[in-house]
């Protein structure tokens, strides 16, 4: 029977899937949509803002001034931050390599705005970003991309007191197609003509000293020979800024994650939305997923839940105006009443109490009630879905997932040897 099986695809469950694998655990990961990871700038985010918004330098020191409550304070600054770095360690060994964190200290890189976004590990096509360096920025666009405009960049940055300009290219340096996603384009750029192309251009437009910074499109799956190849041919540093979504740096981040999975044996099956589940004894016997005909059962000796909360599907709102957890219906934190979810302003300092809301899990890491007693014996939690943490107000969305997935998989092998046979239904 399998050991382990991980509902949800994200960096949660990937990163539990891996550290339940790499420990000789049998494991499957099943999902219904693609994961969060395809959604962000591909970097390792521990924590930038404290729940009031202040600015944090240090991580492991601004996880210990967290509300005790916190998934993050529950984890610790330095086991969180080992965590991470372990996982930046992980992907470079594979190939899609990390860098940033080795004073264990955020730097700031751009964002598709302009603005200064905190980052703890990030991939190393984006460090040549970094803020801290007093090179001037030649921000490069094309001329019809989406979702990418160089001048707002670079104005920005000379309003923080960075010294950088804007240029525009054309986009038929890239692409014959008249409209195309960064993801196109950031195949297009795998063919060595464009990137000749490209290359030759840049090298007219920049000047002596100046850093280069593109869109995030320097290849998908080959990315490190295309950066390596555009920087080498221009003479010039040239790092990426990511775009919107599609993100091609998330993009490298999941095929490398489930690239390294498959090598240890662990499948992740896409299109498969849990739908039922059965229990007996305190334990989870299965759970089920849609099909075209009859639900599908997956058995293992234990779960792993890592669905995300409202904006990953993890959680739902029927027409009874109740929020709900998706697979095992567990208790949610959530106020009683909708009135209480959102605050008055859009913008409030304190954030809204909806995005706080999640499921409450003992120091064990198992979905538990008011009390701290476990609901399911065999059932752990982590990433998003976590009660007490609004993970995007304070830019802790990833440090987050890998954290409390690597607390979780401890906690779950601890108490793996005491696991009994379940039945095997017939």
């Amino acid at each position: 029977m399998l050991d382990l099986l991980v509902i949800g695809a994200g960096l949660a469950g990937l990163t539990a899937a891996l550290g339940a694998a790499s420990a000789g655990r049998s494991v499957r990961v099943i999902a219904k949509g693609l994961g969060a990871p395809l959604w962000s700038a591909g970097t390792l985010d521990l924590l930038g803002y404290l729940p009031d918004h202040t600015p944090v330098r240090s991580p492991v020191e601004g996880i210990s001034r967290l509300p005790a409550e916190h998934p993050l304070r529950q984890v610790g600054g330095v086991s969180a931050a080992r965590a991470v770095r372990e996982l930046a360690a992980t992907l470079s060994a594979a190939g899609l390599a990390y860098g940033g964190h080795a004073q264990d200290e955020n730097l700031y890189l751009p964002s598709a705005v302009g603005s200064a976004r905190p980052v703890y590990a990030a991939p190393v096509a984006q460090l040549g970003g970094r803020l801290d360096d007093p090179a001037p920025m030649l921000i490069t666009g094309f001329t019809g991309l989406r979702d990418f405009f160089p001048h707002l960049i670079a104005e920005n940055l000379q309003r923080q007191g960075h010294a950088a300009r804007a240029v525009l290219l054309p986009l038929s340096l890239l692409t014959d197609r008249h409209d195309a996603n960064a993801v196109h384009l950031a195949q297009a750029l795998e063919a060595p003509s464009r990137r000749q192309a490209l290359a030759a251009a840049l090298a007219e437009v920049v000047a002596p000293g100046e850093r280069i910074g593109l869109p995030a499109l320097l290849g998908v799956e080959p990315h490190a020979a295309v950066w390596s190849d555009i920087q080498a041919a221009v003479g010039a540093p040239v790092f990426e800024i990511p775009l919107l979504p599609p993100s091609v740096p998330g993009m490298r981040l999941v095929h490398t994650l489930r690239s390294r999975l498959a090598d240890l044996g662990v499948r992740v099956e896409l299109n498969m939305e849990a739908v039922a589940f059965g229990a007996s004894g305190g334990q989870i016997e299965w759970v089920a997923t849609a099909t075209s005909a009859r639900p599908l059962r997956h058995r293992a000796r234990a779960v792993l839940l890592a669905t995300g909360g409202i904006l990953g599907g993890g959680f739902t709102c029927g027409p009874s105006g109740a929020l709900r957890e998706v697979v095992f219906d567990l208790p949610l934190t959530t106020p009683e009443t909708r009135d209480r979810w959102f605050a008055p302003s859009f913008l409030d300092p304190a954030g809204h109490a909806v995005f706080r809301s999640g499921v409450r899990v003992n120091a064990d890491w198992q979905p538990c009630d008011a009390s701290g007693n476990a609901l399911y014996t065999n059932l752990w939690a982590a990433g998003n879905l976590l009660a007490h943490a609004d993970a995007i107000r304070t830019r802790s969305h990833e440090g987050l997932a890998v954290a409390t997935a690597a607390a979780a998989i401890s906690a779950y092998l601890a108490h793996a040897a005491t696991f009994g046979r379940l039945p095997v239904a017939a």
